[in-house]
């Protein structure tokens, strides 16, 4: 009998010796790899930050021994979500700013200021900054006038960024301070008055003249700002964020806190349309580390649908004779792509409108010639005419969408372009097709920084509370693999990143995450109420 317990022990330590040891397994769990295969597995095993194998529970066990096995008892795991389109930095500092999201009058915005001053005990001559009031969401749909700004803060220059981005409004103190006088014109923005009087109303262009002299936080709250921003996206399962349209300081900000090992996030940087910027990164290259690739430039063919921008072919059904404007001239984005198409990087660039759409797929065309792997991209493709598609397919372009959008713009959006343009509006199915995938994104701030909120709106079409019945342009919608693909495998792909993330595959980078519901199987009402019970960047643990 000591014999065959003997004989037991002596296989046990005989068989540990010959597997081998990883830093991380987890089994008994469903895994989507979203492999080519779209292969679904149940264990994965982790060493030295990348996926050494998948496979079955029994097969990884047998094969590899760790000190830290993890019994996942059947919950589904994705790799890392991807963002492929939203503004990291810009998210990070809106959470020092008044929050205006959400708000359903001018008058409680006013009163969001004032409890906000109170509670963080702003002096006086200092900056109130605040984001995402949304006059579409009011009962007056109109844009505001400056002058309950005036009359409750005389004394801060207040400036407050509409939910899009496109629109702001400043009051007189802060109009003052950047010297914005009635009557001015801007190429690709708007100073709005009435009777000769500034209204406090700045659109696309013309925001960044008070923007540009707002005094910059310093370095402490800059850290404290992002590792807030990072926790939070961590929280719903983003392990990759592409940060579109960032200045040469703002990326060196963001190096920095990477290299100290304060910030995990991996960051893809698309760089702002700027002087400055090409001067610097077109000698120097792509520049790239384990969490950082700047990848692209991004343009600005025009503004957006919300604040009436976004430039359309036809005039606005809600605004007769206004068709939106270009935020700048045609030979402006001819010569930045012919600088681009001579160095590796990518352009990308943000349209909207169908006329925005239009001209610069024409622009694309003219550098790209033909075929081509250089995955320049639209950012949005909000409106394109159809008699446009062919571009995307002809040129390789590749849309980057942000299924949110159609499921928050869906209350108003038929109200600009009428019956019959909106049939081409979000069309994230039609846009699929051209060259069989896609990026899809938040773009917040604009919009909630939940992936799950984006594979609802690009799967279901629908609110949160289920409306429309029917779903919103339903023949728009993308299947639950090509949503999970265009958060994962093809936003890495938008960023010449596929080789290194996106799926759950032997060598790549062990970005992966664990939720407490199978989203690929689960009823439609219970996408929104996913929670992630962990994340890991590189096979750590990040939450």
């Amino acid at each position: 009998m000591r014999k065959i317990q003997w004989l037991i022990i002596l296989a046990a330590i005989y068989s540990c010796k010959n597997k081998t040891h990883a830093d991380l397994l987890i089994h008994n769990a469903k895994v989507y790899t979203v492999d080519s295969l779209f292969t679904i597995t149940e264990a994965v095993a982790v060493k030295d930050g990348k996926i050494a194998a998948t496979g079955t529970s029994k097969a990884i066990l047998e094969a590899y021994t760790s000190d830290s096995i993890v019994d996942a008892q059947q919950q589904a795991i994705y790799p890392g979500f991807i963002d492929g389109h939203a503004h990291f930095y810009g998210y990070a500092l809106s959470l020092q700013e008044v929050n205006l999201v959400g708000t359903k009058s001018w008058e409680e915005c006013i009163e969001k200021i004032k409890t906000f001053i109170s509670k963080n005990n702003i002096p006086a001559g200092k900056w109130i900054i605040g984001n995402g009031w949304d006059q579409n969401d009011w009962k007056v749909k109109s844009f505001p006038d400056k002058t309950l700004l005036d009359k409750n803060f005389p004394n801060n220059p207040v400036l407050l960024s509409r939910i899009d981005g496109h629109a702001a409004i400043a009051n007189q103190q802060a109009l003052d301070k950047a010297s914005v006088k009635a009557g001015e014109i801007i190429r690709g923005g708007i100073i709005e008055t009435k009777d000769k009087m500034l209204t406090g109303i700045l659109v696309d262009n013309a925001i960044s003249r008070v923007s540009n002299i707002v005094p910059l936080p310093d370095n402490a709250t800059i850290e404290k700002v992002f590792l807030e921003a990072q926790h939070n996206c961590f929280a719903v399962g983003l392990t990759g964020i592409t940060d579109c349209g960032l200045m040469k300081q703002q990326v060196d900000q963001l190096d920095s806190l990477q290299k100290a090992g304060k910030l995990k996030m991996k960051l893809t940087i698309l760089l702002s349309d700027a002087k400055e910027n090409y001067d610097y990164y077109l000698k120097a290259g792509i520049y790239k580390t384990s969490l950082m690739h700047i990848a692209g430039f991004k343009l600005y063919a025009d503004g957006a649908l919300g604040s009436r921008g976004a430039c359309l072919l036809k005039p606005y059904n809600d605004k007769p004779g206004w068709s939106g404007f270009l935020l700048d001239s045609i030979s402006h984005y001819a010569q930045a792509l012919q600088k681009i198409i001579q160095s590796p990087f990518q352009a990308c660039t943000h349209a909207i409108g169908d006329s925005g759409n239009r001209m610069i797929l024409r622009q694309y065309a003219e550098a790209l010639k033909d075929k081509n792997d250089r995955r320049w991209r639209i950012e949005h493709a909000q409106v394109v005419d159809t008699a446009d598609l062919h571009f995307f397919n002809q040129y390789n372009i590749i849309p980057s969408v942000q299924p949110t959008h159609a499921t928050s713009d869906m209350y108003w959006a038929g109200d600009r372009l009428g019956k019959e343009r909106i049939k081409t509006a979000y069309a994230y199915k039609d846009l699929l097709q051209q060259n069989g995938w896609l990026v899809l994104g938040t773009d917040f701030p604009v919009e909630d920084i939940s992936p799950f909120k984006t594979f609802y709106a690009a799967v279901v079409r629908k609110d949160a509370s289920g409306y429309p019945a029917d779903g919103f342009e339903i023949s728009n919608s993308l299947t639950r693999e090509q949503t999970l693909r265009g958060m994962t495998i093809w936003a890495a792909k938008g960023s010449f990143e596929e080789k290194e993330k996106g799926s759950i595959e032997k060598g790549k980078q062990a970005d992966f995450i664990i939720t407490n519901t199978d989203i690929m199987h689960c009823e439609p009402s219970a996408i929104l109420k996913t929670k992630v019970v962990g994340t890991y960047v590189n096979g750590g643990r990040v939450y």
